[in-house]
């Protein structure tokens, strides 16, 4: 490893080559972040319940589950480039749906198709991938993690922006998504170089992820835990952020504008966390202890999360909230909807015992939630690449992203309905729980384990 870090300091990364990459990845993420916190609410505004709420959540990352091998293989056929634009335009197909629907399957078909096209983070990084050497290609994949944190903190900003400037109406933020989606096909139309043409693939193999292959990797003990564990951390942490939405919305009375901020909040502590303090955390104390003592941390934001006491912020007006979701006197307007007729159905607080207790609370909460959450994909993820042979890495990784897509899948279902059936702060309890019950198995198989990894 020393000499691995050695080595890497004597060949820089070529920032023109990799420059437009990221820029690419940051606005189609861009496009994604001005979405997620308010969608919820999108949902809410058609009458439709958490459950509901909840499979539109999984719609997004199960089409991603099947889209990014698919688009991989294709890349590898016939260029980086032409898949990366096709995709790319799927993208703005859905943000277009989304931004004109008036009815709740037109937020299913955008979410879906988005989905798919959203895949094409993986074709990124695949021309990420071409154009570094194995000394330099850690370092330039890092960057899709820092698009990701900077998406995470300005695209609430825009939703936020968009939302107060159009008086709440949902589509605004919606159609600004899908200018960012097609300033994205404009960079990579003028601004990427093909890195892999189709006289490069003449051979047979092919790079794939597949069902046999995860199950291999599952049935091995040391890289079977570690996927298995990934997943759980994921169906916890994506749970909690999926439905951080509707929490606020039945605790504390914050529409979308808030919920941004939110956003904002959980995203800057996250990039803080990934962009400085994991890596000395990580060379000081070791990823196993990482992984120990991120699942405690994040186990007590959950349960945090969950004891949020119900006190709405001073500024909520509970028929003003009702106006904004249920479409009443104009603060949102839908085609083809006059009068309104949906109906909301997560309750809302009383507007009695209003103070900050209830939003200093969370925002307590949200500190060990993504601290917990930022460590630990990234520490398991390093454990994994130990615990195979070098020419392993790429498939054991491959498996590890469907892993944590099938969790962002089932997640949004699962706690919806906990949600639903159950109350509003379930499924972070119940998360907690289960992270607190993770980390003991954590503990015994670290004590355990002779492996090296």
């Amino acid at each position: 490893m020393a000499n691995d870090h050695n080595t890497e300091n004597t060949e820089k990364l070529d920032y023109k080559k990799i420059l437009p990459v990221f820029i690419i990845i940051l606005i189609d993420l861009l496009g994604l972040t001005i979405i997620i916190p308010l969608l919820p609410l999108y949902a809410v505004s058609f009458g439709t319940s958490p459950a509901v709420i909840g499979l539109l959540g999984a719609a997004y990352p199960a089409m991603q589950f099947i889209g990014s091998p698919i688009l991989g293989r294709l890349s590898d056929r016939y260029g980086r480039k032409p898949i990366l634009l096709i995709s790319q335009l799927g993208t703005f197909i859905g943000f277009i749906i989304l931004g004109s629907a008036n009815a709740l399957w037109m937020l299913f078909l955008s979410r879906l198709l988005d989905g798919i096209s959203g895949a094409n983070i993986a074709t990124a990084q695949a021309v990420i991938s071409d154009s570094t050497s194995e000394k330099t290609r850690t370092q330039g994949l890092g960057l899709v993690g820092a698009a990701f944190g900077i998406g995470f903190i300005i695209g609430p900003v825009i939703a936020f922006v968009s939302l107060a400037a159009s008086q709440n109406n949902f589509h605004v933020p919606a159609f600004v998504a899908a200018g960012f989606s097609l300033a994205s096909i404009l960079a990579t139309t003028f601004l990427l170089k093909e890195t892999r043409t189709p006289k490069e693939n003449g051979g047979k193999k092919r790079i794939e992820i597949s069902l046999n292959s995860m199950m291999r990797a599952l049935k091995s003990p040391v890289t079977g835990f570690l996927l298995v564990l990934i997943f759980i951390f994921q169906l916890a942490f994506s749970s909690f952020q999926q439905l951080l939405s509707l929490f606020t919305l039945n605790r504390l009375g914050l529409d979308a504008r808030g919920n941004s901020i939110l956003f904002v909040f959980i995203g800057i502590i996250i990039v803080m966390v990934q962009g400085y303090f994991i890596g000395r955390w990580s060379r000081k104390f070791g990823d196993r202890w990482l992984i120990r003592v991120g699942l405690l941390v994040l186990a007590a934001g959950l349960l945090l999360t969950g004891l949020t006491p119900t006190r709405p912020v001073p500024w909520y007006s509970r028929a003003e909230l009702q106006q904004e979701l249920s479409g009443e006197s104009g603060t949102r307007n839908l085609p083809s909807e006059t009068p309104p007729t949906q109906n909301i159905n997560v309750s809302l607080p009383e507007e009695t015992n209003k103070s900050l207790l209830g939003f200093a609370w969370l925002l307590v909460a949200m500190i060990p939630a993504a601290i917990g959450g930022g460590v630990m994909q990234p520490a398991i993820n390093s454990l994994l690449t130990r615990s195979v042979q070098p020419d392993e890495i790429g498939g054991i990784l491959g498996v590890s992203a469907s892993m944590l897509s099938g969790a962002n899948a089932f997640a949004p279902v699962i706690g919806g309905a906990l949600f639903q059936t159950l109350g509003p702060g379930y499924p972070y309890l119940i998360s907690g729980l289960v992270i607190i019950i993770a980390w003991l198995f954590v503990k015994k198989e670290f004590r355990s384990s002779t492996t090296s990894f």
